[in-house]
């Protein structure tokens, strides 16, 4: 089974023989291409097109963040499974506003539906969220009589805002506290957390991407415009409640990341080096974690899961199978 790649260090990456090779002034390090899935890339690391060729050619995505955790771009290889009928279907469902509302809005139901996942979750044990569920199911009940792209990310905001306003009562940890959502900078440490968990998420969506006939650059929630991908930015939303937030909730309340785990940069809190290799860490045993999948009646990966959910989403806009998003059930 493929694996992701971290690099934090500084040094060279480069292509030796039918392998990688990262060099740092401590040594080299020679990296099984076979097994690396995506490679992320958070400190100062050179390399050169004779390593992003051979990345290609072995399909490795690479993502790139800066000096402060936040996500720069990253090199997406020339795709391998796409199908030109699919890209075809994927541009026909954009532009027929009817077709591009009911998947953008089956992925916002799915997004707020975890959300009241998460929240019956920590409901069962002895926090009192009745009313934040009443409110945020009665907005997905509204859900239907939106009829505008616009009108449902405008939904769905206004559901987060409420979602947020739980997490001072989710996070037992005195050291803590969030009041609202900032973003460019995060202004405190629960809002650092959520800004690096949130890219972490869109990059390894697009990880997944890439091994579907979809193109990524073409999403529906978020519009087709000047950014890069959007896609990804789609699917993520169903699987940050229950991958990003719980993992945050769980990080904070176990004392496994700290206030010693960040820095103040830029006018605003990021993560140290120390908090972005544990919150890693503890994401990456969510996405490796398994449940039993409602539908496939087997065990799945939360990695596996975002596959299948591109899957769903290539058989909606081929006329195979109606889309909709995945909802947690535990």
């Amino acid at each position: 089974m493929k694996k992701d790649l971290y690099i934090f260090s500084s040094g060279e990456l480069k292509r030796k023989d039918n392998t990688l090779l990262f060099e740092t002034s401590e040594g080299k390090k020679y990296l099984p291409v076979e097994e690396t899935a995506s490679i992320w890339i958070f400190g100062e690391v050179s390399l050169n097109k004779q390593f992003l060729d051979f990345a290609s050619q072995k399909e490795i995505c690479i993502h790139f963040f800066n000096y402060y955790g936040y996500y720069s771009g990253s090199f997406y290889p020339r795709e391998h499974l796409n199908s030109g009928y699919v890209i075809l279907k994927q541009v026909e469902y954009y532009l027929d506003k009817n077709k591009r509302l009911y998947i953008a809005r089956a992925i916002v139901e799915a997004a707020l539906r975890n959300i009241v996942v998460v929240l019956k979750y920590y409901n069962s044990r002895d926090v009192d969220f009745q009313k934040e569920i009443y409110i945020i199911e009665n907005m997905i009940n509204k859900l239907d009589a939106c009829s505008s792209v616009e009108e449902l990310m405008a939904f769905e905001g206004n559901a987060r805002d409420e979602y947020y306003k739980s997490f001072s009562k989710i996070i037992k940890n005195p050291d803590f506290k969030f009041i609202r959502r900032s973003k460019r900078p995060p202004l405190d440490n629960i809002n650092a957390l959520i800004s690096f968990g949130n890219s972490i998420m869109y990059s390894t969506a697009l990880s997944e991407i890439y091994q579907t006939q979809l193109d990524p650059r073409i999403g529906y929630l978020h519009a087709t415009n000047s950014r890069r991908f959007t896609l990804n930015l789609d699917i993520a939303e169903i699987f940050k409640p229950i991958v990003i937030d719980r993992t945050i909730f769980s990080v904070l309340n176990k004392n496994i990341i700290t206030k010693k785990d960040f820095l103040k940069e830029m006018n605003g809190i990021v993560l140290s080096e120390s908090g972005r290799k544990k919150f890693i860490q503890e994401v990456n045993q969510k996405l490796e974690s398994v449940i039993k999948h409602p539908k496939l009646n087997c065990n799945v990966s939360y990695k596996r899961l975002i596959r299948l959910e591109l899957y769903k989403l290539q058989k909606h806009i081929t006329g195979d199978e109606e889309y909709k998003g995945f909802v947690a059930r535990w």
